[in-house]
């Protein structure tokens, strides 16, 4: 699909399954735990996703009012979570922010940077879900990372087949809203 900003673009709709290996559970609690002890997660991705962006992208992120939290996304990109815990972290992002974010973690203008978007946004999410995931105890060890996948396009929308939980936090990057997610089974 062609990934420039005036491309006409397909509805498309993504369906997740992923599946139960056990609960994940936070430093001072054992796996099976119950999902109560996964209170503080929200917050935890939110941290690891600043560091993320601080480090590799050079820019802080900024807390978003609800009122303005709608993110439309033009790039979505997914990392898979299997072992102690199954499910998907997400990223959601305008055309126009996935451009900048790729720049800026590329050292590169933006013109120079469109090629490269996918796999910068993809890496992005990589990183924030292995800095989540080295932040709980259970989970450093006890879980491994899919490859990231990467969607461009508009109108579409994403569905887990899994009955579970959703760790979501909207952020703001230079004005713009990003969503990042968490889809896990239990």
């Amino acid at each position: 699909m062609d990934q420039t900003p005036n491309a006409t673009r397909e509805h498309v709709q993504i369906h997740l399954g992923v599946r139960a290996a056990g609960l994940g559970a936070t430093a001072d609690t054992t796996a099976g735990a119950r999902p109560s002890t996964r209170l503080g997660w929200r917050e935890v991705l939110a941290n690891a996703a600043s560091e993320v962006f601080e480090i590799m992208v050079g820019t802080s992120l900024e807390p978003v009012a609800e009122a303005d939290s709608h993110v439309l996304a033009d790039f979505t990109a997914m990392v898979g979570i299997a072992g102690t815990v199954c499910g998907v972290f997400g990223l959601r992002a305008s055309a126009e922010s996935a451009k900048r974010m790729a720049a800026l973690m590329l050292g590169v203008d933006e013109v120079g940077a469109i090629e490269n978007v996918p796999d910068a946004f993809g890496e992005i999410c990589n990183m924030v879900a292995g800095s989540f995931k080295s932040k709980i105890a259970r989970l450093a060890d006890g879980c491994a990372l899919s490859v990231p996948t990467v969607i461009s396009g508009r109108d579409y929308a994403l569905y887990s087949l899994a009955n579970g939980e959703r760790f979501q936090v909207i952020l703001s990057f230079e004005g713009h809203p990003i969503s990042i997610t968490l889809d896990l089974h239990v």
